[in-house]
């Protein structure tokens, strides 16, 4: 139990030391307008209040990753408490922020333009292609998995066919309407119940005294599976998450004034890392042990897990409350990962979208494709998942380096993390058998050896990006007064 108030009390110090440092450090400008009123078009740009843009951003970025991810983490033991802390207080958030915050110097530009701009063209057209990869996965995924959930909360009474058809009019209504129509508008209610499930869980796990084990590097898991790399692929979001990337720039073109971006994007980071801890501990404490975790895993995966957890720790009425919550949290990712799709796609092709039709015919394929998903086992391909979420965070972190680099700041807060997680991406391919499904011994030196190879790439690009005499760091845009207070 001490461990886990401790690991919530530094999460919280992590955002008013180091969070303060990275914001300083990288200099946000209060009297420089934002992209929500430099480029406004009422649809994609506009700017709102912080309260709303934070609530939209934390739902953003959550899906059920903070709780499904964590609790499967749990296997591990406490180690994952470490992970949980460090990962996000020294990658995650500072991921989050530094995405955010160059976006919003870069005319609100997506991950893929922004990589592009940074680490060279190829990695702008590579980039586009994982990111879009990605969001489609994620958005069908989670088309599917919270239709289920509310079939089986309903016991069935309406067919699991029409509430993926409800689930599809939602997302294809947030995807093409402005983003204060319906997300800014209903995001504030779902935020208060992700919120209030969150405490009350992590509240009656103190109260009960529930018996969360205490700090140690032992390896937990059932089936001895390795720590490094495999652990990091399991807990993502809550402690860093490539999903990020893709979902940040949303929120980078409705800020209204830089000096938000430590509260909006590092904030919520620190958030999702309590709510995962907080899953985490659930996961380590209530199912009498590790093989009695991994059991209820077997008979119903994390949902179950997040059922039992819930009915147990807060009744039948308010258990409910907090399942109707995790059945949420899906559907407000997944309607980003369409928007956020759809953003990509027209900003690579110089695609407008203040006209409603353009939106709607840049996102119709997307949702066409989606449904194909949905009606095939697409399993082999989320296998990837893992693997091309961190990838991205990976590729995130090194647009945040060079940034850092050239404007000739502290660099090291994102190689860092950019350089650990590079091997990490690079040993998990080449072991498992979703890559090449080598020797794990031999996986580690050559991951360390093609990490070396892309930090040599990462110098020489360096290099030419300096040569660049046209190159400039930052979307110029006039000095002036045009903000308004949050």
């Amino acid at each position: 139990m001490i461990t886990f108030i401790v690991s919530i009390i530094l999460l919280v110090v992590g955002y008013f030391t180091y969070g303060k440092y990275i914001d300083k450090m990288f200099g946000p400008n209060k009297e420089r307008p934002t992209p929500a009123y430099d480029q406004r078009d009422n649809v994609d740009y506009l700017p709102m209040k912080t309260s709303s843009n934070s609530l939209i951003q934390l739902l953003n970025i959550a899906g059920v990753g903070p709780i499904f991810g964590p609790i499967m983490g749990a296997l591990y033991g406490p180690v994952a408490f470490i992970w949980i802390v460090v990962g996000c207080i020294f990658a995650g958030a500072v991921h989050d922020y530094l995405t955010g915050m160059i976006s919003i110097r870069n005319k609100g530009a997506h991950l893929p333009e922004l990589a592009g701009k940074f680490l060279g063209k190829v990695m702008k057209h590579f980039v586009n292609i994982f990111s879009i990869l990605l969001l489609l996965l994620t958005g069908t995924v989670f088309v599917t998995s919270p239709a289920l959930l509310l079939h089986n909360l309903m016991d069935g009474r309406i067919a699991l066919g029409i509430i993926i058809f409800v689930i599809f009019v939602y997302y294809v209504l947030s995807t093409i309407l402005p983003i204060d129509k319906i997300i800014g508008r209903v995001y504030p209610i779902f935020g208060a119940l992700l919120l209030i499930s969150a405490v009350g869980i992590g509240f009656r796990l103190v109260q009960t005294g529930a018996p969360i084990p205490e700090i140690n590097i032992q390896n937990m898991h059932p089936d001895g599976a390795p720590i490094f790399p495999l652990l990091f692929f399991t807990i993502t979001c809550g402690a860093l998450s490539g999903f990020h990337a893709t979902q940040t720039p949303i929120i980078s073109r409705t800020t209204n004034k830089e000096k938000n971006g430590r509260f909006i994007f590092y904030g919520m980071m620190i958030a999702e890392g309590i709510i995962a801890m907080i899953w985490a501990a659930a996961g380590m404490s209530l199912f009498n042990g590790y093989s009695g975790l991994q059991d209820v895993l077997a008979r119903g995966e994390a949902a179950l897990v997040v059922s039992e957890a819930s009915h147990l720790l807060l009744g039948s009425v308010f258990g409910t409350i907090a399942v109707l919550g995790v059945i949420i949290l899906p559907i407000t990712s997944g309607d980003t990962s369409f928007r956020s799709a759809r953003m990509i796609i027209a900003d690579y092709l110089n695609i407008g979208q203040s006209k409603i039709m353009k939106r709607i015919w840049v996102a119709t394929p997307l949702f066409v494709i989606s449904f194909g998903l949905t009606q095939v086992d697409f399993t082999i391909l989320w296998r990837y998942f893992s693997w091309a979420n961190q990838t991205t965070a990976v590729v995130a972190l090194w647009v945040g380096a060079m940034y850092l680099l050239l404007a000739k700041k502290n660099f090291w807060v994102a190689a860092i993390p950019a350089t650990f997680m590079t091997w990490n991406i690079f040993v998990y391919i080449l072991s498992q058998k979703i890559g090449l499904g080598l020797d794990l011994t031999l996986s580690y030196y050559l991951g360390f050896g093609l990490t070396l190879l892309w930090i040599i790439y990462f110098v020489y690009q360096y290099k030419q990006t300096v040569a660049q005499t046209s190159f400039e760091l930052d979307h110029q845009i006039p000095y002036g007064q045009n903000t308004v207070s949050s």
